[in-house]
């Protein structure tokens, strides 16, 4: 079941790499798991992970002191590109990512995303840049992303900007609903008007 979102403050984690494909925040080996026994433990398994023994690397953001509490990463432009794997979700949110800042997402991974209650914010490539360094500076800061405000609160002086998705998917992500049950809040009304449509032309209903 989808959980609801309706504002997430937390810690952020910078996530390097332009292009970050799917195949890198989730390996295709994996997807054949059992994702009851969750896909977070598989996000990105390769990158961030050392060759010689497969340990994890901790010069890597997501395995430093403190970054398994942040639920933000910022990422760079067009992450999630690639293959259509909805893994790459998976693996976020299992691992309890609630939200992505980025300038831009992979588009098939940015639906993805909303249908599983992943709020992915479009930001200015440079206001991103200039967040990911204060960021450095200031590894403590923290981000709000208001989504029944339609908002993200920055830290520092970097002021509040709009968060603009889908205004369906918003209201699924609010209520914690998937796409099949967020139309079946619609039943009553898509009955009365299938009522209305053969009481208008009664042959349809024969």
């Amino acid at each position: 079941m989808m959980r609801a979102f309706t504002k997430e403050t937390s810690g952020v984690v910078a996530i390097p790499g332009v292009n970050c494909d799917t195949d890198q925040i989730i390996p295709g080996r994996f997807l054949k798991a059992d994702r009851a026994q969750g896909y977070g433990q598989f996000l990105f398994h390769d990158i961030r992970r050392r060759d010689a023994d497969g340990e994890l690397d901790p010069r890597f953001p997501l395995n430093k002191p403190g970054a398994d509490q942040a639920t933000i990463l910022l990422v760079e432009d067009n992450f999630g590109c690639g293959s259509s794997r909805e893994g790459a979700v998976y693996a976020l949110v299992d691992h309890g990512i609630r939200a992505l800042i980025g300038p831009s997402f992979g588009d098939i991974f940015y639906n993805n995303a909303l249908k599983n209650g992943l709020v992915p914010v479009r930001l200015p490539v440079e206001l991103c840049d200039a967040l990911e360094d204060h960021l450095t500076r200031f590894p403590e800061a923290q981000v709000t992303v208001d989504l029944e405000a339609e908002r993200i609160v920055l830290p520092g002086n970097f002021g509040t900007h709009p968060v603009q998705i889908d205004p369906f998917a918003r209201e699924g992500i609010l209520r914690g609903l998937d796409e099949i049950e967020m139309t079946l809040t619609y039943k009553e009304q898509i009955q009365a008007f299938e009522s209305a449509r053969i009481a208008s032309h009664p042959w349809l209903g024969r």
